[in-house]
């Protein structure tokens, strides 16, 4: 706490801000829906003490729903061994007694996910469950016309980049470079948008719906809704190193939602290594089950396991499908064949030891980033080593700018503190806006967007930054 901003920080007793519904309205419909998760689980199950914990562990989440709709006081969580537990209880009794509708938005977010961890952490048979695993890979499944369309795409990219040279040959410098920059931008751009399946908000919102999502048409429409986009300056360091000859050109992600997500992800990252902007990628996902959708290490092996045998994971009915009387397609050969190459691909870059995945307790902490530098020294030099560290998602954006309620034209640098200037990192922020923080933006934009219909108007409420339609693309470099 003594490392955050002094700026105010967004409250879930604000009325105007979206934490007031996130509190009251989308945290039961998480907690229910763990619950059912977990009393499907302990019905299938035949061993008597999973279905026994099971039951406590619907118990005690059924105890934290009715304490959150009921506004309790927020209570110490119980030592389950972990090494983050004293620093979660010192600042909730540093903060004072809080109540879950007036307590800070970030802090008691994090809380409520980490409770929810607590439960499975003292259970002998539940311990490395994760709540929204299913979701998570449902949601992938219906992701389904995406996926092949950006698998497609991956395959023509990396086989042009190994067949084109003669193509390249007969184009100057410059107009390679700007081809080059082109694709950066297009690529990181399907990253961005790869937020817009965030299960954590989709609380209400069908398979047909997610699929509207996804795609390049959708991508097309949602470019104009970029508000600021640093993606040339980023393109640019990293040519800068690629073009310097430097050994080692390390980039980072610091990882947001599993699923189609990853997905994305997965293939900026194995761009980044094919065209050689990058010569390792770093993947950091949560330690725990955390916002939902989050990734967390077993994500990556569910992922990989569903494109190893494609066939069977999307011919095989899912329980939606199951309930709509829908018989899946089965994929063309060609599709096969471009998930196979893809699969191959991202495979061989782990084997090489250049797609490194590297969990950290930091990234489920309570507070936000600007404690990096402090809290986690060893975790912020490494971080130093990279080119380019990008933080995807929301809730990774929320944590850089410590969740303060900046005034939406304070610059970017000054709203991430200790990770600005002068840090030794290099910030890229992939953020669709998914709640009320915003910085970075031109004068006088927040009121043009409240302005719109459905933007807010004067009622106060920054609506407009709640939906995900709008997104931002921030850039530091912190190490000039």
């Amino acid at each position: 706490m003594e490392y955050d901003t002094k700026t105010p920080l967004w409250n879930n007793g604000d009325k105007l801000s979206f934490a007031w519904p996130s509190a009251r309205e989308r945290w039961p419909v998480i907690i229910t829906t763990a619950i059912d998760d977990v009393h499907r689980t302990t019905f299938d199950s035949t061993d008597a003490e999973t279905r026994s914990e099971g039951k406590r562990i619907v118990e005690q989440l059924a105890n934290l729903k009715y304490e959150l709709q009921h506004d309790r006081q927020l209570t110490p969580i119980e030592d389950d061994g972990e090494s983050d537990v004293a620093s979660y209880n010192e600042e909730l009794a540093a903060l004072g007694p809080l109540h879950w509708f007036t307590a800070p938005w970030l802090f008691s977010e994090c809380y409520m996910y980490r409770r929810m961890h607590s439960y499975c952490t003292l259970s002998t048979k539940w311990k490395n469950y994760d709540f929204f695993s299913r979701q998570k890979m449902a949601t992938f499944k219906s992701s389904r016309p995406a996926v092949l369309e950006l698998a497609a795409q991956y395959k023509n990219i990396v086989t042009e980049l190994g067949t084109g040279q003669q193509e390249r040959s007969e184009k100057s410098a410059e107009e390679i470079e700007a081809a080059e920059k082109l694709l950066f931008i297009e690529m990181c751009e399907i990253c961005l948008w790869g937020n817009a399946t965030d299960l954590s908000l989709l609380t209400n919102v069908s398979y047909d719906d997610i699929q509207k999502l996804q795609g390049s048409a959708a991508r097309k429409k949602a470019e104009k809704n970029i508000l600021v986009n640093d993606l040339p300056a980023a393109f640019q360091v990293l040519r800068a190193a690629q073009k310097s000859n430097k050994g080692e050109r390390r980039v980072d992600f610091i990882l947001d939602n599993a699923g189609f997500e990853l997905f994305v992800d997965l293939i900026l990252a194995g761009y980044l290594l094919s065209t050689g902007l990058a010569t390792t990628v770093v993947l950091h996902p949560k330690s725990i089950p955390w916002f939902v959708s989050d990734v967390v290490p077993k994500d990556f092996s569910d992922l990989l396991n569903a494109l190893a045998d494609p066939q069977s994971y999307y011919t095989t009915p899912s329980d939606d499908e199951k309930h709509r009387d829908v018989t899946p397609q089965p994929l063309l050969d060609k599709e096969l064949d471009e998930l196979a190459f893809l699969f191959d691909s991202w495979s061989t870059f782990h084997a090489e030891g250049k797609l490194v995945i590297r969990p950290n307790r930091f990234w489920t902490g309570a507070g936000s980033y600007w404690r990096l530098p402090k809290t986690a020294p060893e975790l912020h030099e490494d971080l130093k080593e990279s080119e380019l560290v990008i933080f995807k998602g929301d809730l990774n954006y929320r944590k850089l700018t410590a969740d303060a309620m900046w005034d939406p034209a304070t610059p970017f640098w000054e709203a991430i503190g200790p990770l600005g200037p002068g840090s030794g990192m290099r910030t890229l922020a992939l953020r669709t806006a998914k709640g009320d923080v915003i910085a970075g933006l031109p004068k006088g934009k927040d009121e043009e967007m409240r302005a719109m219909e459905g933007g807010g108007g004067d009622s106060g409420a920054r609506k407009w930054a709640w939906s995900g339609k709008w997104a931002v693309v921030q850039f530091l470099d912190g190490k000039v």
